[in-house]
């Protein structure tokens, strides 16, 4: 097949060059245009900044096949492609033990004094007083959401033998009985966990999930962990809560600024950032300067494997296609 492929880096073009040696392969660094697609290409490799469209499909009508290199497929003319008998397929997972495990390192990092510890050392001074930590262990975790990345952080804080409690809406039968949890409501989670942790898709129903109303009944002295989208918490709520001493810590690797991120990989493209002020609003924002809140720059899922887990998906998805036996299909 001629495949024409948008928006990669170049070790992504080495990672698929390799592994496409029976292909016809264009790639292409800018996003996908009716300027710059291929008129005879059969398949098209894109990321959301590339939006296939009807006019874009009218150019490269030999097209039977669109991958995208992302879990979400909006930019991406469905029912264009089903008029034409173009099968579509993108990437469901890829970062699920990745983001979860982030979070176990914004969480120890606040349980055992690590930066500060580090800054000590660099000083020059390798006395711990005043660095003492806490275990994990006994302290119970509530997880605000039980989809893939949940259920891996649950797995987790089983291993450090932290009781669990979660909430979710569309709790998974069976689920807590596998994996030796509770579901519970909200209120009852934020009132008897000692580490908070969101793990749950960002839309109407979820915006300031925590806020000053129940963050006035958090267990005095809970630690809130995201590591989801900015918009789950009120930052202002928090910042209350943190004053107020109801909150004591927070691990943040995502801010309010950044709720209309749709897919954590669009973080590392160049166009991300000509989106706008959020790379200055966010330096700016006052959680970062606040002396009990750890934020990290929305680096939760950028792991190597995950990254790589993208492009095999990708790889997979058009093998599949190939061989008549479509996978992750959208349409």
């Amino acid at each position: 097949m001629k495949i024409a492929v948008y928006e990669c880096e170049d070790w992504q073009e080495e990672y698929l060059r390799d592994r496409l040696e029976e292909h016809e392969v264009v790639f292409i660094h800018d996003t996908l245009s009716v300027t710059n697609v291929p008129a005879d290409a059969e398949a098209l490799i894109v990321f959301i900044w590339s939006q296939v469209t009807k006019e874009v499909l009218d150019v490269a009508s030999n097209v039977r096949f669109v991958a995208t290199m992302s879990t979400g497929f909006d930019h991406i003319d469905i029912e264009a492609c089903k008029e034409r008998n173009i099968v579509v397929s993108s990437v469901p997972f890829y970062g699920e033990n990745t983001v979860a495990e982030h979070t176990f390192a914004l969480l120890l990092t606040i349980s055992r004094n690590i930066l500060p510890s580090v800054q000590r050392v660099k000083g020059g001074t390798f006395n711990p007083q005043g660095l003492r930590g806490w275990d994990l262990k006994g302290k119970t975790l509530g997880v605000i959401g039980t989809g893939s990345i949940g259920r891996h952080v649950i797995k987790m804080a089983r291993s450090f033998e932290m009781p669990v409690l979660a909430f979710d809406p569309f709790p998974k039968e069976g689920l807590d009985n596998e994996l030796g949890f509770s579901y519970v409501g909200l209120d009852h989670l934020l009132a008897h966990s000692d580490i908070v942790t969101l793990h749950c898709p960002y839309n109407e129903h979820t915006h300031h999930l925590l806020n000053d109303h129940n963050l006035s009944f958090i267990k005095q002295g809970a630690v809130v962990i995201n590591t989801a989208r900015g918009g789950l918490i009120d930052s202002a709520a928090l910042l209350r809560a943190l004053q107020e001493g109801r909150v004591s810590a927070a691990g943040l690797d995502v801010l309010e600024e950044e709720a209309s991120i749709r897919e954590e990989y669009q973080v590392l493209s160049p166009h991300f950032h000509q989106q706008g002020n959020l790379h200055r609003v966010v330096l700016e924002h006052v959680l970062i300067h606040h002396p009990r809140v750890i934020v990290t720059p929305h680096n939760a899922f950028n792991s190597i494997e995950a990254l790589e887990r993208i492009l095999d998906t990708t790889i997979e998805n058009l093998h599949g296609f190939v061989r008549g036996q479509p996978i992750n299909t959208v349409n």
